[in-house]
């Protein structure tokens, strides 16, 4: 199966994404690779997270060569997750592409529409209220719960307290009935700490790797 793709495929020095596209049919067919073909969302969600980290890593590291491997690996986890759902009629990847066109569209008004943004926050602005339109979120609870909960902890905590911030007329709630006194006492202080970098302009989770990467290189030392 696939035989003549197969031939060409070798034959050839560069490829595009419609040659990715044939490979991962090629790997899940029949005859094909059975590791390939076993596999679930489920079963390769840990590589989808392992490779975003690892493009992280390649920018943070100022690597082009690494970033370029990556990169591609990423996009080897999202070809990898449409065709899975392609096989079962629901949707390809053409259809997400689509989808994401169309969300750039719809959220750059300045840009393809006759709305003015001059400043980065504006556009920021029109973002979010684009998105709470196209998701029918009303309130702040809805918001919240788009949040995704599988994002690291520390991540998630600023993404709410971000949001929150927003609403100059929410109070910060008394979470104290639904945690132990040592989890109240620690969350306080990490939530402390995310507000401060939130005034400082500044991303918890970065901040708090680099900082662990300068610990670690300096132990090492």
């Amino acid at each position: 199966m696939y035989e003549n793709e197969k031939e060409l495929l070798k034959s050839k020095t560069e490829f595009n994404i419609d040659d990715l596209l044939i490979i991962m049919k090629i790997l899940r067919a029949p005859g094909g690779c059975p590791w390939d073909a076993e596999q679930t969302h489920e079963s390769i969600v840990p590589s989808l997270i392992e490779e975003t980290y690892e493009a992280v890593e390649a920018i943070e590291a100022k690597n082009p060569d690494m970033l370029k491997e990556e990169l591609g690996d990423v996009l080897l986890q999202v070809v990898f997750h449409a065709a899975i759902e392609d096989e079962k009629g629901v949707f390809g990847f053409n259809d997400a592409v689509t989808d994401v066109c169309q969300k750039m569209i719809v959220r750059h008004p300045h840009v393809f529409g006759d709305v003015t943004a001059k400043t980065s926050e504006d556009v920021l602005k029109n973002w979010d209220m684009i998105k709470a339109q196209t998701k029918s979120q009303k309130s702040l609870g809805e918001k919240l719960d788009s949040i995704a909960k599988p994002l690291p902890s520390l991540v998630r905590a600023q993404k709410v307290i971000h949001k929150t911030a927003k609403e100059t007329e929410v109070p910060c709630p008394d979470v104290s009935d639904r945690l132990t006194e040592n989890e109240k006492r620690i969350g306080d202080m990490l939530a402390s700490a995310i507000k401060e970098c939130e005034k400082l302009g500044l991303d918890a989770e970065t901040a708090l790797r680099h900082y662990t990467d300068a610990m670690i290189e300096k132990i090492k030392s």
